[in-house]
């Protein structure tokens, strides 16, 4: 696995399960394979090798080759992450965008992408909570840093 370029979190190393090393996984990615036993992850700066993967009450439950502390994130090189289809991003890419309201109002910059029970929602450093749906989202300009949001989305301040 290539040591090099940025690394991308697909999640979280939780709370144990059972007694043999294996442990709940927080915020996994939604790709299943990612953690398919043989798989190679990064955690702590160190590669690691996924020995099982397992589910227990819905969530996901994997063993390493070795022990990982609680709460040590478990990434990948982003280089080996698929293309998204489409109009899907990765959380990574949007983050850190600027946010702006069609007619040019700032709204903010991207901090995180919140899930939800119907669809997930961009968090922005202002506070705004705004639905990634396309009635809201107009045009995602990566190369240029900037989301586009239709009016009446944001209260008018």
């Amino acid at each position: 696995m290539p040591t090099d370029g940025e690394l991308v979190t697909v999640g979280v190393v939780g709370k144990p399960h059972g007694l043999d090393g294996s442990f709940v996984v927080q915020q996994p990615s939604e790709d299943a394979d990612r953690f398919a036993p043989g798989s190679v992850l990064r955690a702590g700066g160190e590669e690691v090798r996924v020995e099982e993967r397992k589910r227990s009450g819905g969530r996901l439950v994997i063993r390493l080759d070795r022990p990982v502390p609680r709460g040590t994130r478990l990434e990948v090189p982003r280089s080996e992450l698929p293309e998204p289809d489409g109009d899907s991003y990765y959380v990574f890419q949007l983050v850190g965008l600027e946010v702006e309201e069609e007619g040019g109002r700032r709204l903010g910059v991207v901090t995180d992408v919140a899930p939800g029970p119907a669809n997930d929602a961009l968090e922005l450093d202002t506070g705004l909570l705004l639905p990634l749906v396309e009635a809201c989202v107009k045009e995602v300009d990566l190369l240029g840093r900037r989301i586009l949001v239709a009016q009446g989305f944001a209260p008018d301040n």
